[in-house]
């Protein structure tokens, strides 16, 4: 956290800036008020880099047009219907939105949108304090109408109406409330926190893409453990993402398994250690961080006390990548995502056989092969899914796994392994055999396929001699 002169200072750099002060003058001009508002003020306290220019006005969306149009590259419509104009000028992309004066019937998933006129207004209407301030330009007054600048120093955020009001208005907001404590590591204020639980339900109002879209937001912060733990001790994981509460296993009498619920989220700060730490993908990663956070959900329907004491889960790989595909549609995830999180779900433990005993080539190749394009993803959740406390124990885990990646490497150089499939393709088939296109050929190349898999490159002719040898048999009349 900045001081309040630093942060006025670093304001005031940023409204010197061509686009800032461009906009201004233009607004200015025109005889309209113009703030730069929420999340970059907010920043400019906290000394996080500015991203987003959002701006707010007494003028209409027409107006506001009207007034950017001489002064922008381009200019669209973002959401006129909710008062919002996007704009490019020198270079930056902003959103300038009317003054807000919403209107929520308590049922509905959408306000109905009034326009305001008042700045004031417009702030205490907004989710946070922290979020609802505003630098009126092109003055540089700071307005901060429910105290913002002394929540960002006890770094705790508040809404600036009455919780229940505030969430029962809108309730996206307790989960933007997850998704902002994680992301500027803030706590929650006792009577917020417990407004979150008590209208917990009432997020049920709220569409299957807004919810989708904000827990993406928690999942892709850098620390999202603190955000995910208040969704579920609030009770609203239990309404938007049951599966992870219910991991909160009651232990056996003996303690001999552990805590899922703890475990996931270990596995998840992990995965995202591993993530950063090694640089393949883009991060952060989404389809990682749901497949961490998601990859023991078949653990609570599976488990079975067996004699002795002993806990068992077996088939929970399976039967979490059937429940993770179920709910990632219900929350209207796109198809890629949903495959590529199911299917890592569905091989998480695949790795965990390679400590067993040694690995042919041919099971190499079939694990490369089933990972498809996720196999660093399935690297990273595999590695992360050790959180033994056995010191001993993990080194052996970690060990065999950059035993395991070294082969697939050398493997993939020898063999372009990552474009595993028969040296005889579905039209050399066809020729070969002698047969039109159907059910045989797809047989055939499955069959080959699994030649390539257990020997590895075979060539063309020995290929075509397998072949035959399969379609021989296949076709042999049996015996009466």
């Amino acid at each position: 956290m900045q001081s309040v002169a630093a942060a006025l200072d670093r304001l005031g750099e940023l409204a010197a800036s061509p686009t800032v002060s461009r906009l201004a003058s233009a607004f200015e001009a025109a005889g309209h008020e113009l703030a730069l508002v929420g999340g970059p003020v907010r920043d400019a306290f906290l000394g996080r880099p500015v991203n987003d220019l959002d701006f707010t006005t007494d003028a209409t969306p027409d107006e506001i047009l009207a007034i950017v149009k001489p002064i922008a590259e381009a200019h669209w419509d973002i959401g006129r219907a909710f008062g919002t104009i996007g704009a490019k000028i020198a270079g930056e992309t902003v959103e300038i939105t009317t003054y807000r004066a919403d209107a929520y019937d308590g049922a509905s998933r959408k306000p109905e949108v009034v326009f305001g006129s008042s700045l004031e207004d417009d702030l205490t209407r907004r989710d946070f304090t922290v979020n609802a301030l505003a630098l009126r330009l092109p003055k540089l007054e700071l307005v901060d109408p429910s105290g913002g600048v002394e929540d960002l120093v006890a770094r705790v955020l508040r809404t600036p109406a009455a919780p229940e009001q505030s969430f029962g208005d809108d309730p996206l907001r307790m989960l933007r409330a997850a998704r902002f404590s994680a992301q500027l590591d803030f706590s929650v204020e006792p009577a917020t926190a417990q407004a979150m639980t008590e209208l917990s339900a009432e997020i049920d109002r709220i569409s299957a893409e807004r919810v989708r879209d904000e827990l993406s937001k928690l999942l892709l912060t850098r620390a999202p453990r603190g955000g995910i733990r208040l969704l579920v001790d609030s009770g609203l994981a239990e309404r938007v993402l049951p599966e992870l509460p219910a991991l909160s296993l009651e232990r056996d009498e003996h303690h001999r398994h552990k805590d899922v619920y703890e475990h996931s989220l270990t596995v998840l700060e992990q995965a995202i250690e591993y993530e950063i730490e090694r640089g393949v993908l883009d991060s952060p990663d989404l389809i990682v961080r749901l497949a961490a956070l998601l990859h023991d959900i078949g653990k609570p329907p599976t488990r079975r006390f067996e004699p002795g004491g002993a806990v068992s889960f077996h088939h929970h790989d399976v039967v979490g990548a059937k429940l993770a595909r179920k709910r990632l549609r219900a929350l209207r995830f796109d198809n890629d995502t949903v495959d590529a999180v199911s299917r890592l779900i569905e091989l998480h433990l695949r790795f965990f056989g390679y400590t067993d005993g040694a690995w042919t080539d041919s099971a190499v190749r079939r694990y490369v092969r089933d990972a498809g394009d996720q196999l660093e993803r399935l690297h990273i959740l595999a590695r992360a899914d050790v959180t033994t406390r056995n010191r001993r124990k993990a080194d052996q885990l970690a060990f065999a796994y950059d035993d395991l990646e070294e082969r697939i490497a050398v493997l993939a150089e020898e063999e372009e392994l990552a474009a595993v499939r028969p040296e005889l393709d579905g039209q050399q088939i066809m020729a070969i055999l002698g047969v039109s296109p159907g059910p045989v050929v797809g047989e055939a190349y499955k069959h080959l396929l699994e030649v390539r898999l257990d020997e590895g490159p075979i060539g063309e002719d020995a290929a075509t001699e397998r072949l035959l040898a399969w379609w021989a048999a296949r076709t042999a009349p049996t015996d009466a």
